[in-house]
């Protein structure tokens, strides 16, 4: 089913909050890994930027609540917020979306080959999501990460490797990248933490992306 539509973008509707979209973008090649990730209009557009130089990698793409109100994303997205609506919208993101992509794309790869990934609010989200279900996703990238959500005082394990970013024309935001690849490495993580030039925004994101692929899923470094 993948050859169909490989190097495409496929979009599906779910009943979830009302009618939630996910996008997919589909590589060329048969995928040896693949990317979740929130706020998915936007980060489901980067797959192509996998193309080049990364391994074959599906970027599944659950989009954000249509509200206006970023409550309601931050909502969704970190749990210390409502513990209901988060938890409605983990089971749709780690359950009903992934059952989806079984089906649709006859894809399910090991956790090790598989990551969560969120951007500002959605940090939160992959930071929460990855701690929860490491035996899902076996990788975290996040950058930016908003401050909602801060590390525990124990952090559970096994933990998944983490990918964090943070800007220096964004020090609140980079600060909260580097609380958690604290945490994460005092706990016995595998984490790296990139500290680049860079301002809260989507270019900023998109540039670090493959990087962040190719760090867990192919042999290239990351550049320093």
């Amino acid at each position: 089913m993948i050859m169909n539509v490989a190097g495409e973008f496929v979009t599906e509707s779910f009943g979830y909050d009302g009618g939630r979209q996910v996008t997919v973008s589909v590589p060329r090649r048969p995928p040896e890994a693949i990317v979740y990730a929130g706020d998915g209009q936007g980060i489901s557009q980067w797959g192509p930027d996998l193309e080049a130089d990364a391994p074959p990698t599906m970027v599944v793409g659950v989009h954000r609540t249509d509200d206006p109100d970023e409550m309601a994303r931050i909502k969704e997205y970190s749990p210390q917020f409502d513990e209901q609506i988060f938890t409605a919208h983990e089971r749709f993101f780690v359950d009903e979306v992934r059952a989806w992509v079984r089906s649709r794309f006859e894809l399910d790869l090991p956790a090790e080959r598989t990551a969560v990934c969120g951007v500002s609010a959605g940090g939160e989200l992959a930071l929460s999501l990855g701690l929860r279900h490491p035996d899902v996703y076996g990788v975290i990238f996040c950058a930016s990460p908003g401050g909602g959500h801060r590390p525990p005082d124990v952090l559970p394990g096994p933990l998944p490797r983490a990918y964090l970013l943070g800007g220096t024309e964004e020090p609140w935001f980079l600060e909260n990248a580097t609380r958690w690849a604290d945490a994460l490495r005092a706990a016995g993580a595998d984490v790296i933490l990139q500290e680049r030039p860079g301002e809260h925004g989507g270019a900023f994101w998109r540039n670090e992306f493959p990087l962040m692929v190719r760090w867990a899923f192919g042999d290239a470094a990351p550049a320093t």
